[in-house]
């Protein structure tokens, strides 16, 4: 589905991403691991459009996307999560989900004067939508309350929810279990393994949490100084010589550590 071809991001002499290649197979759930500073988050930042790449291509099912903004993504099924949830804090965690969809006829002067009531079924489709998103998540509880007042686990999952607004086809989750318990990263990762299999989304997850990767990912990517350093299982990327270096720099011995 994505196809990453030497793919390069500079911050003046700083070289983030430095010729990175990788392959995003359709349907599949992709761990992209390795240590601070590997350069995981601006790869995924240049892949949705955030940031402008400094060369290289990136393609999604054959279509070159290189530079596209992340809006014209958007339509196309490309979606990103991030380490901070960005959520309407003021808004309910409902509201937060209707907002999602584009062009939606209220949002033109003509039709909140001559289309109210085109406005008024799409909200109520959008609403059942978003009841349904917070029903199949289990934070149905939570439809009524202040996005920015519940749990930061619970802002991650009314992140996944975002995406299920939409006709998503590949989502990038970035650090999805940061500063989450592990009761709610469980059921995080319940709705990423039924977004995959019943619904056929595909996944890319930057996650340090090596049981969470383990439980989902299969294929995993290690990253080190900006390049794609090894693929394969979590198995085989843990007994990786140059993966424990990268992380360690200590060898064979502590393979164990790996993504401690």
């Amino acid at each position: 589905m994505i196809v990453v071809e030497d793919l390069h991001k500079h911050f003046g002499g700083f070289h983030a991403v430095d010729g990175a290649s990788l392959s995003i197979a359709e349907g599949s759930i992709t761990g992209l691991i390795g240590p601070n500073g590997a350069g995981k988050t601006t790869l995924f930042n240049v892949i949705a459009g955030v940031l402008e790449p400094t060369s290289g291509r990136v393609t999604m099912g054959g279509e070159d996307i290189t530079g596209l903004p992340p809006h014209t993504l958007f339509d196309k099924g490309l979606l990103r999560t991030f380490q901070i949830a960005h959520e309407f804090s003021s808004m309910s965690c409902r509201e937060n989900l209707m907002m999602v969809p584009g062009n939606q006829s209220g949002e033109t002067l003509w039709n909140t004067w001559f289309g109210r009531k085109r406005i008024a079924d799409e909200e109520r489709a959008l609403r059942a939508k978003a009841d349904e998103v917070l029903e199949f998540l289990t934070i149905e509880h939570l439809a009524d309350h202040k996005a920015g007042q519940v749990s930061g686990g619970q802002k991650k999952l009314l992140e996944l929810g975002r995406t299920m607004m939409v006709d998503a086809k590949i989502v990038f989750l970035d650090e999805v279990g940061a500063g989450v318990n592990r009761t709610l990263l469980n059921t995080i990762g319940d709705a990423i393994l039924r977004l995959n299999q019943e619904r056929g989304y595909t996944f890319v997850v930057i996650e340090h949490d090596m049981d969470f990767i383990g439980r989902l990912c299969d294929p995993v990517i290690c990253m080190a100084e900006g390049k794609v350093l090894a693929e394969g299982t979590l198995d085989e990327i843990k007994a990786n010589e140059q993966v424990i270096e990268a992380y360690l720099g200590t060898g064979l011995k502590n393979k164990d550590k790996v993504g401690a």
